[in-house]
Parts: C-alpha cells; structure tokens; sequence
C-alpha cells in the first residue's frame, strides 16, 4: 500500500449553481441548510466547502450580501473547521467584469476562479495581471478551474509571462464538463495529470456516476478531490446518495484503504495558502 506524506483535502460542492429541490430533497439552496450540510460534511471529512447560493427565486447568485449571510450560517455551524470557498461562477448569468467586482468587494477566504471565464478580451491581460495580483496581495486563497488541457497550457503561458504573479494558487481539473452527456471517466483526468508541470496542487471533480472513480484516482495519483450534489447524486453503487455526507465519506473512506490521511481545514490553509 503506498504512503503519502502529503494528506488529501476533500472538498465538498454541495448545491451548484443549476439543480433545484425536485433533483434531491436534501439539496442545501436556504443559509441554514447550508449551514448544516457543513456540520454533517465536516463531521464526514471534509476540509473545505465550495458554496453557491441562489437568490429569493432560487437561481444563481453572486450577490455579496448573500454570501455574507450564507458565510455566517456556515460559520455558526462549523466555526472555522470548513474553509468556505466561494464560487465566483458565470453560470449563464454574469460577466467577468461582475465576477472580479464581487469577489474585490466580498474578500472572501477562499475563491474559485474559471480562467477562461475572466480570460475574456473585456479583461485583457492587464485586468487580469491587477486581478491575480490583488488576489496574492490580498491572500485569498485561489483556487483556479480548468476544464481541458488547453486551459491548462493556458494558465501556464501567463505564469510563464509573468502576468500571473507567484502565489499559493492551486489548480481544479474538471473532468467531463464538455463531453457527451456530462459524463467523466478516470481516464479523463490523465491529461490533466500528464500536462501539469508546474507546482501547484491540484484537486479533480467529476460529474455523474463516474464521481467516485475519479475521485479515487485521482486520491492514488496524489491529488486533492472535490466531490457533491453539484455534480453527481449517486453513490459508487449506482443509488442515489441519502445526502452529500454520504458521498464525503465514500472519498474519505477510499483514502484510508491508500494510506492518506485527511487535511483538516487548520492544516489545508497551511500547506496550500501560507506560502
């Protein structure tokens, strides 16, 4: 069996920015449930929570005041046993230019970030050197999606051109997000795997069925897992999954049977973000 030095941190995505109530009755949308999928999560072995919230009529929001609200409700539940990262995800309804204004105003701990969603000519390298650079002077602890390989080259072209600074950033390979019937393979994310020459840590999610596969993989790989009802509600056996609880333990569980122990969130923001 191997042994990591490096612990794996689990990561769970609980709602998303599209399902609603009818896909799964325990789907966290109110501040309160929020709230308490982080407890029940937590307690299953997360380290970090990635939030959406959703407005009064249920739909994607990256309203500050509402992630305030949600950020207290995790908090008052979990205290700073979670980080909370937010999403500063388009989702069909923002532009970059929203997108870098809420996450300027909120300062949030944590934030992930679609490159190819503010790599937008409205933004420019210069918008985005000021961006990158704000979130390493700041501290904030950047997490950065790619959703190919050639988002990858991307992101390391702009490191390589100085327009993105040196910083603590970590990386998120999303596996599936454009193929036939959103569905992810664990092979999907040897590309990723294979074209990553830089530093960064990395984490995977996955979506459909295929969740659980990927996340082990990736586990074994000596990468860091993103797992929840924001994209997969099945268990590994096929069955819908009683909460996103359910799905932590599962990852959790696999990085035990491959000698990895669990960051706690104390220990996540040390070893990714205090650099």
């Amino acid at each position: 069996m191997a042994v990591f030095s490096s612990p794996l941190l689990i990561t769970v995505a609980p709602n998303g920015a599209y399902k609603q109530r009818p896909d799964h009755p325990a789907l966290p949308l109110t501040t309160s449930e929020l709230g308490q999928t982080a407890k029940q999560c937590l307690e299953a072995g997360a380290g970090m929570i990635h939030m959406h919230i959703r407005d009064a009529d249920g739909r994607h929001s990256l309203d500050v005041t509402g992630y305030r609200e949600a950020q207290q409700a995790v908090k008052a539940a979990v205290g700073d046993e979670l980080i909370i990262q937010v999403t500063s995800e388009a989702a069909r309804v923002y532009k970059a230019p929203e997108q870098i204004a809420m996450v300027t105003v909120l300062k949030p701990e944590a934030v992930s970030v679609g490159l190819r969603e503010v790599d937008q000519p409205e933004i420019g390298e210069a918008g985005l050197e000021h961006f990158f650079g704000w979130l390493a002077k700041e501290r904030i602890m950047t997490q950065v999606i790619v959703y190919d390989v050639a988002d990858l080259q991307r992101w390391q072209a702009l490191r390589a051109k100085g327009v993105i600074p040196d910083a603590p950033w970590s990386l998120l390979f999303v596996l599936g997000r454009y193929s036939v019937g959103q569905t992810s393979e664990a092979k999907d994310l040897l590309p990723f795997v294979m074209a990553h020459t830089g530093a960064e840590p990395w984490s995977m999610c996955a979506f459909g069925a295929g969740e659980h596969a990927c996340a082990t993989t990736a586990v074994a790989l000596g990468g860091h897992a993103r797992v929840g009802f924001e994209n997969n509600l099945l268990l590994n056996n096929g069955q819908v999954a009683p909460d996103n609880a359910a799905l932590v333990r599962q990852i959790a569980d696999s990085a035990r049977v491959l000698g990895r122990s669990l960051y706690s969130a104390k220990q996540a923001r040390e070893a990714f973000f205090s650099a």
